[in-house]
């Protein structure tokens, strides 16, 4: 019971240092667009737990009084670090650097913009939500799946800490690395469409930003297409009289559509902005109205 007691001591304090980390400095987990990277936070947790398990490890082995008899015997309390554990940390570490190459190859290719974030928080939810802040099933599973073997790990640790690692099935791996697998693909087979982050309406002129813009970008607003001037790749501007009536805009890029986004203009409000995505219907993000279809 104490060497439980004791290692659930030494997590709290891992994961306090780690929590206390990313509040001061939360890029260390962000991608190049600035929102959480569901690979890069699951292959840090991965991390963290294997850490967490060698530190109770080595403080069991130095309470006991015979620490080199501990560690030293067959099998000993690291047997299945090889055949178990380091096979866990195969899957999130290959999909970590396999989707960075893909974004990177991409970015620089001019086949992918990642908007910038509209917001300096960054809610859990964007671990398993796309660009476009619509819940992704492939991050869905990727995460659950991870989350669950975690606990696993942990709990079968927990239930005799004094053992040292537990004998888990090696087959364990799989849950992590098929994931990660399904991840990786879904980076590589996926199309980046354009997407729209925020609208705001400035006397007679539109805005619309967001990300993956061409110059031959096209907008359309309630359907219908019109005419933009000086178009960026995060940024495109229509002439348009204060409206009193709800605008759907939809750009389309490269073939691909949009998300569509509605603004509701209000009497008293000149100028107005999007929900950005993922957010839910009817709540408000400083001045604004709430997307269509999320």
């Amino acid at each position: 019971m104490t060497h439980t007691l004791l290692a659930l001591a030494l997590l709290t304090l891992l994961t306090g240092l780690i929590t206390r980390r990313l509040r001061r400095s939360p890029a260390f987990l962000t991608g190049r667009d600035g929102r959480l990277s569901t690979s890069t936070a699951l292959a840090l947790a991965w991390t963290v737990i294997l850490v967490w398990l060698l530190l109770a490890v080595l403080a069991h082995a130095l309470t006991t009084g015979h620490s080199t008899r501990y560690l030293n015997a067959d099998p000993g309390p690291l047997s299945p670090l090889a055949t178990v554990y380091l096979p866990l940390l195969g899957g999130p570490y290959t999909a970590l650097i396999g989707a960075k190459a893909v974004v990177g190859i991409r970015l620089q290719q001019g086949t992918l913009a990642k908007p910038a974030p509209t917001s300096p928080h960054r809610p859990l939810r964007e671990l398993i939500a796309n660009d476009s802040g619509r819940t992704d099933l492939v991050d869905l599973q990727y995460v659950a799946l991870n989350a669950v073997t975690m606990l696993y790990v942990v709990a079968a640790f927990l239930a005799n800490a004094e053992a040292g690692l537990p004998d888990l099935p090696s087959q364990l791996w799989a849950l992590t690395g098929a994931p990660a697998g399904a991840y990786l693909l879904n980076k590589l087979a996926t199309r980046p469409n354009p997407v729209i982050t925020a609208v705001s309406l400035t006397e007679d002129t539109l805005t619309v930003r967001g990300g993956g813009f061409t110059p031959d970008a096209r907008l359309e607003l309630n359907g219908t297409p019109v005419p933009t001037t000086s178009p960026t790749p995060d940024t495109l501007t229509t002439p348009l009289p204060h409206p009193t009536h709800p605008i759907t805009a939809v750009v389309t890029a490269r073939g691909l559509r949009s998300d569509p986004y509605t603004h509701t203009p209000t009497p008293d409000t000149p100028a107005d902005e999007l929900t950005p995505p993922g957010a839910r219907p009817g709540r408000r993000r400083g001045r604004g109205g709430v997307p269509s279809g999320v």
